[in-house]
């Protein structure tokens, strides 16, 4: 993508009403003004509020949006030129219920309180390989840490992913720490839990499936205790 390109999104992005993006300095050390108050102040229902965590274009946020109206999506991203597509989508498709966050993952405790938050899809992040870059994983133990504080009594997590590395260790760290792992494949597409919702295809995993990758999915709750650190990651 070009430069222009980027900065013609930038720009659509501000007149955006489904997109936020704070500055800096509303967030770093200290909630922001929406923390516990997405439901009324900002989608103005109580309906349950879903976040996909570097939702990249925003092709999940939006399918699941369409699927179930009653349920509000919030595609979170710090890449915005990327997510203008998922934003702009929703907008021509008249979809109230999908809006996009314009922030580092790192900061979600910023945003998000107690009991707050239903579900969180984590659809095809980076894997972090490297050893040293392990903290970095969206299903860390800090990271999860941050869900365990957002997320209300038997909320799921989903973890859909081409990088069978990300899912054993995901898998082996939710093991270590007896998590409830509800649902655990190595290969989605040739196992029974490939539904309608599954089967929503993002344009990186169609890439991948091109190239013959299988598809891994977890599906997980994460009860109120602290995440800790096998010998192995230490």
């Amino acid at each position: 993508m070009s430069a222009k390109n980027k900065l013609q999104r930038f720009a659509e992005n501000e007149t955006f009403p489904n997109v936020i993006q704070p500055d800096f300095n509303e967030i770093f050390r200290k909630d922001y003004r929406l923390k516990q108050k997405w439901s009324s102040d900002f989608w103005h229902n109580n309906n349950p509020l879903v976040l996909e965590l570097g939702c990249g274009k925003g092709e999940y946020t939006v399918s699941l949006a369409e699927r179930f109206p009653t349920n509000n999506y919030l595609g979170i991203d710090i890449k915005g030129a990327r997510f203008w597509r998922g934003a702009k989508s929703a907008l021509e498709k008249g979809l109230a219920n999908v809006a996009f966050l314009r922030t580092r993952i790192e900061f979600i405790d910023s945003f998000f309180g107690k009991d707050e938050v239903d579900e969180i899809w984590i659809t095809f992040p980076d894997p972090q390989l490297r050893e040293r870059r392990a903290k970095k994983r969206l299903t860390s133990p800090r990271f999860l840490n941050m869900y365990i504080a957002m997320l209300k009594p038997n909320a799921v997590v989903n973890l859909k992913t081409d990088s069978k590395e990300l899912f054993d260790y995901t898998k082996s760290l939710l093991e270590y720490n007896n998590q409830e792992i509800l649902v655990a494949t190595d290969d989605l597409y040739n196992s029974p839990y490939c539904d309608d919702v599954l089967s929503i295809k993002t344009h990186y995993e169609s890439f991948y499936l091109t190239q013959g990758k299988p598809i891994t999915y977890l599906k997980f709750r994460l009860h109120g205790t602290i995440v800790d650190v096998p010998e192995e990651e230490e």
